[in-house]
């Protein structure tokens, strides 16, 4: 196989990239796995585009491939684990029921007995067209509503765009704070379709405090696996978009974000008066003690379960012995400082004293627009993470 017959194909420069993505891919797979025959593995490979315009990735390259994309998540504090990924390969799925199963055996697998376990299950890729086969609506897989209520918000804000869309196809909420919203899916060419998870697969953990009784009637309480489900796994130039993928919360994701962040659902005052303090004053110092209770009381409501979550101090810790790792291995670790220095204290941590060069590296996650939202997506580019996907 040459570039010359690479020529004669009827797209040749797409062809061509995919090729030299492959190329580079299968490179890095072979040399890092020690692996031989890399040059037989590549006619194949370039044989395949030529004649279909792509080429299926084995079981084993999809691994060692899902396993770098964690290690060169530039926004991840958590890549010391990168190796520990675990792969369910359902890219053969193509029914509503299959997709059911392949979600609900995640959940069940991901969370264990509480010790969160790493696990992307893997739908089909990008045909040679750039059509997505399968794509989520859900930017997570277990996210809460929002509604509008007498002009305030119930739930959570980040949550209301997604949530209209969900009670337009169907879907009823009870109105609380903390209703979880269904798993909505798209075949491509056909309508969306959704379904509720059993609730036994939801695991959530109560809101307390070691010090403050009053803390648990708040009501607070968050689920517990982020499985991020909106974003293109791009190994070796082909694009996986429905790829959905979990590691475990870090503490402030829960505290300092998603139950303390004004636009999402804004705590903060309602502790702070609670502690005692006047947020009505001009002393703002009752925002920083709040926030650090709040992400305290996440801490040991999740270690009280017996559920897995790192803290930022450890995190820290971890991502300076992740890049010490590296450095070993002859690799620079590229990272997004705004993202790698924690929400809160982040001084007091070695990563804020740290510099790191932002360039994205392949293989990747990559976000990717909304299917629901009717924006041309090569126009939404907004940042080198995102990559480009048909509906």
């Amino acid at each position: 196989m040459n570039a010359l017959k690479f020529s004669t194909f009827k797209n040749s420069k797409s062809v061509n990239l995919l090729y030299k993505n492959a190329s580079e891919f299968l490179s890095l797979y072979y040399k890092e796995l020690n692996l031989p025959n890399l040059k037989e593995r590549l006619i194949k490979v370039a044989d395949e585009i030529n004649d279909s315009g792509t080429y299926t990735q084995t079981l084993d390259e999809i691994e060692f491939g899902a396993s770098v994309a964690w290690r060169n998540s530039n926004r991840c504090i958590g890549r010391l684990f990168w190796k520990s990924i675990k792969i369910v390969d359902y890219r053969w799925a193509n029914t509503a029921e299959n997709v059911k199963t392949a979600i609900l055996k995640h959940l069940e697998l991901a969370f264990g007995n509480g010790k969160i376990k790493p696990v992307l299950t893997l739908f089909a890729p990008e045909n040679n067209k750039g059509i997505a086969p399968l794509r989520f609506w859900n930017s997570q897989i277990i996210r809460y509503a929002a509604y509008r209520l007498n002009g305030r918000i119930i739930g959570d804000p980040a949550q209301l765009a997604f949530t209209d869309q969900c009670l337009a196809l169907g879907w009823k909420g009870k109105g609380t704070e903390f209703d979880v919203l269904p798993i909505v899916f798209q075949f491509n060419g056909q309508n969306p379709e959704f379904f509720e998870i059993p609730s036994h697969l939801i695991k959530e953990i109560p809101i307390s405090h070691p010090d403050f009784p009053w803390f648990r009637q708040l009501g607070l309480k968050w689920n517990a696996l982020p499985i991020i489900s909106d974003m293109v796994l791009e190994i070796g130039g082909i694009h996986y978009p429905a790829a959905p993928f979990n590691g475990w919360y870090m503490v402030t994701e829960i505290g300092a974000r998603n139950l303390g962040d004004v636009n999402r659902y804004n705590k903060l005052p309602i502790i702070a008066e609670k502690m005692g303090f006047n947020v009505e004053g001009k002393d703002l110092f009752w925002k920083d003690r709040a926030l650090i209770e709040l992400n305290y009381a996440v801490k040991y409501s999740f270690e009280k379960e017996g559920v897995s979550l790192t803290d930022h101090h450890e995190a820290s810790k971890q991502f300076m012995k992740f890049i010490e790792r590296e450095n070993n291995q002859g690799r620079k670790v590229m990272a997004d400082w705004r993202w790698i220095v924690p929400p809160i204290s982040g001084s007091i941590m070695q990563v804020f004293h740290s510099d790191f060069e932002n360039k994205v590296l392949s293989p990747n996650f990559f976000y990717n627009t909304p299917v629901w939202k009717k924006e041309d997506i090569q126009t939404q580019k907004k940042c080198p993470f995102h990559i480009g996907s048909k509906k």
